[in-house]
């Protein structure tokens, strides 16, 4: 599959980083004093080639710090760096090049399309916008159709409304890989699929991220799906990540006391397994006022004075493990910190 856009290059080598995100913040004003804090000191990393899955409860702002990292949604703070060099930060421009460089697939795949274009016409669209001659993009259209798995002959000319949620979706991701991204934002791609077409699509973007050398993001609900495809987890909660380890370590070995609720909240198909009483009570606090120190202290049965106090630093525990939580912080002050030696 020839494409007709040049590969974008790789300019810091393997060890460096492909995505790296420093306090990321998005505030949305209700009214002249209050806000909703969305996202909020937002930090996590991405190794190139890797999948990082970021979890959490709904309204923890899983979807819209993908829309920063992005730059679909403008931050109030923060910045993106992708492979070394800045993406995003407050008053930068995007270039045409970086703005190829990461796409995203979204969660409905049916508003995500033009109802009035054809599946080769979506995917066309992008390359045409990029200079590329509207019979080549055509040709590199139906190619990518093919590499998601929908015979041109049959699909190319079809309609959004013509096509099932599982079709769809491969249509959107063919459009993200039009430009020929490095880095793939994926915000819940498969929870509106039932799961023969979820498999489909999961092993799909398994096979497409080690045949392009892509990264991905990928947002999910589903611990399953994100034990899966992750290579990296980062935990979500009230607009700032609480914990982030290798997906073998965190599912192993979580150690946030959120973390290990979300975990233990897992249907389990075992009837000896049934879960008793639930693992977290209560809904998550307001975003509008959030708790101080720790926001997850109103629903921690580890909290303590100094959780309202003090806001834990996202700290290393582990290589490659980090944990926001007093408990994790030798000396904190908290009955249960470890001491360190």
């Amino acid at each position: 599959m020839k494409a007709p856009l040049p590969a974008l290059p790789d300019r810091g080598g393997p060890a460096q980083p492909m995505l790296t995100v420093n306090g990321l913040r998005r505030w949305f004003r209700l009214d002249g004093k209050r806000v909703i804090r969305a996202v909020d000191g937002l930090d996590f990393s991405v190794a190139k080639g890797t999948t990082l899955g970021i979890v959490g409860e709904s309204g923890c702002g899983k979807s819209t710090a993908a829309k920063l990292v992005a730059g679909i949604e403008p931050a109030d703070a923060g910045e993106v760096v992708l492979d070394g060099e800045v993406f995003w930060a407050r008053g930068a421009r995007i270039g045409p090049e970086a703005r190829r460089a990461v796409q995203m697939v979204f969660q409905d795949s049916h508003s995500s399309l033009n109802p009035r274009m054809t599946a080769a016409e979506s995917i066309a669209f992008g390359p045409e916008a990029h200079g590329v001659k509207p019979g080549a993009a055509r040709d590199y259209a139906r190619a990518l159709l093919e590499a998601v798995g929908l015979p041109p002959d049959r699909f190319a000319d079809r309609p959004p409304m013509a096509l099932s949620g599982g079709q769809r979706q491969r249509v959107n991701i063919a459009r993200a890989l039009a430009l020929r991204p490095r880095v793939l934002l994926l915000d819940e791609p498969v929870s509106a699929l039932d799961k023969s077409v979820e498999a489909q699509v999961l092993n799909l973007l398994v096979r497409l991220r080690a045949q392009l050398d892509l990264t991905y993001v990928f947002i999910s609900h589903d611990l399953s799906v994100v034990r899966y495809v992750a290579d990296e987890v980062a935990v979500m909660y009230l607009g700032q990540v609480v914990e982030q380890a290798p997906a073998s370590v965190i599912f192993a070995r979580p150690s946030h006391p959120y973390t290990r609720a979300l975990f233990a909240s897992k249907p389990s198909v075992d009837p000896r397994r049934r879960i008793a009483a639930p693992p977290i009570q209560g809904d998550p606090p307001d975003p509008v006022d959030p708790p101080s120190g720790c926001r997850f202290r109103t629903r921690c049965g580890f909290a303590e004075a100094l959780c309202a106090t003090g806001t834990p630093p996202l700290g290393t525990v582990a290589p490659a493990h980090r944990v926001a939580c007093w408990m994790t912080v030798p000396r904190s002050g908290h009955s249960q910190a470890g001491v360190a030696a």
